[in-house]
């Protein structure tokens, strides 16, 4: 186990919610004090290094022409500074009790990774399939041979790294739990097959407390039962989605997060500020997002204490999830095999994505009950409500924008329906 995984373990251990924010910046100065800033911070952290877009998509000249010329990044170019500017600045900030994760966003990242592994980084993050199908046009092939050779390479290394998946977050809104799951899975059994042996699988906050609750359960489960004698956490994302507008509103959403990672048992939390929908939070708000979610954290867990939890949904989430993994699993000798057959066959199908190599023919929506739900199957062995069924025809651009925003009105409604309340006292 690495100093990353041993860190989040003793956390857990200590009752606390470990906390992470999604920061990067171009400047290796600003860069250093934006993780000098999280880890004396009034929470328990890990740190992050975002990097930029140049660099996620192998544009590395542009990025060192960026930086060259102190244009604005971003993130941190990685590549553009180099193996040994990334060691020198992870030895100066970073400990056994500050670990640091990379996360990048590349659908072929062997670049990325070999430069990693020389500068003794901690843990990264991604995945054949959650790094692939929104981001570009990457055949899924390609990108499954590029993150296996990832992988192998990071678990050689003197010091293996952690690997969290990323395909609990796909899209990040409008994508059923039970595929978040299934995926979040699979992609572990991916790196597990190619010698990682310290894993985090990934979910992201979605619209339904409950269902979120039943979702995050299904996954501690099912890599219970896959991955046996491997060091794994789970890691929950603040909702991926539109950002409510008001700041109470931005608030409020994370907050419930954190009450969602608390409630469910989640080790790791990836929080969002409520700047992150208008521009790049600065580091004195991504020092304040971390302190205000670890507040709330406390008094969740208190809370925990002497009231009885919220309780989650029961819609056969896990059946589900389990019945599309194993689909996925009959398909190839391999996992990342299976895989890329399972997306080749619609066995797996990402609703909404527009990658060539995903069929796009499965739909959801959220449900009269404020669940997302499946409104069109496609070739996936997952169950499709008649009433959501019905759905489908009238599934237009309009309703659809409507469905991508539920959250933004919802919490800015509560700020809305608060404000005027306040002023009618």
């Amino acid at each position: 186990m690495g100093r990353f995984a041993e860190f989040v373990r003793t956390a857990t251990t200590a009752g606390r919610l470990v906390v992470q924010p999604r920061m990067g910046f171009g400047e290796l100065a600003r860069m250093r004090a934006g993780l000098t800033a999280v880890r004396d911070c009034r929470a328990t952290t890990v740190g992050t290094i975002t990097l930029d877009s140049y660099t996620r998509v192998g544009d590395y000249a542009s990025a060192r022409r960026a930086l060259r010329e102190g244009a604005d990044l971003n993130g941190f170019p990685l590549l553009a500074h180099g193996a040994g500017t990334v060691r020198d600045l992870l030895r100066e900030v970073s400990s056994d009790g500050f670990p640091v994760q990379v996360r990048h966003g590349s659908p072929l990242p062997l670049d990325l990774f070999r430069v990693m592994v020389a500068a003794g980084v901690d843990a990264t993050e991604g995945g054949p399939v959650s790094y692939c199908l929104p981001y570009g046009r990457v055949p899924l092939p390609e990108a499954a041979d590029n993150w296996a050779r990832c992988c192998e390479l990071a678990a050689g290394a003197r010091e293996p790294m952690h690997l969290e998946t990323f395909g609990g977050c796909m899209l990040g809104q409008l994508c059923p739990p039970s595929l978040l799951v299934a995926l979040s899975v699979l992609e572990a059994l991916f790196f597990h097959e190619h010698g990682l042996r310290s894993i985090s699988l990934s979910y992201a906050q979605q619209v339904h407390l409950g269902q979120d609750l039943e979702a995050l359960a299904a996954l501690r489960r099912l890599a219970s039962a896959h991955l046996p004698g491997i060091d794994w956490h789970i890691t929950l994302y603040t909702y991926m989605g539109v950002f409510p507008r008001t700041p109470i509103g931005s608030y409020r959403l994370v907050e419930d997060s954190v009450r969602l990672a608390v409630h469910s048992r989640t080790e790791r939390l990836i929080v969002k500020t409520p700047a992150e929908a208008r521009r790049i939070p600065a580091i004195e708000e991504n020092a304040e997002a971390l302190e205000f979610a670890d507040a709330v954290a406390r008094k969740a867990a208190a809370d925990c204490a002497v009231t009885n939890c919220p309780p989650p949904t029961d819609t056969g989430l896990l059946a589900e999830a389990r019945a599309l993994i194993e689909a996925t699993l009959e398909l190839g000798r391999t996992v990342g095999s299976a895989l890329v057959a399972a997306f080749a066959r619609g066995v797996l199908d990402v609703p909404y994505c527009l990658h060539r190599d995903n069929a796009n023919a499965a739909r959801a929506v959220i449900d009269e009950r404020g669940m997302l739900s499946w409104a069109r199957a496609g070739g996936m062995p997952v169950k499709v409500r008649e009433r959501d069924a019905e759905c489908t025809s009238g599934l237009t651009a309009a309703r659809l924008t409507t469905m991508l925003t539920h959250n933004e009105r919802r919490y800015d409604r509560e700020d809305l329906v608060g404000s005027l309340l306040r002023g009618a006292t």
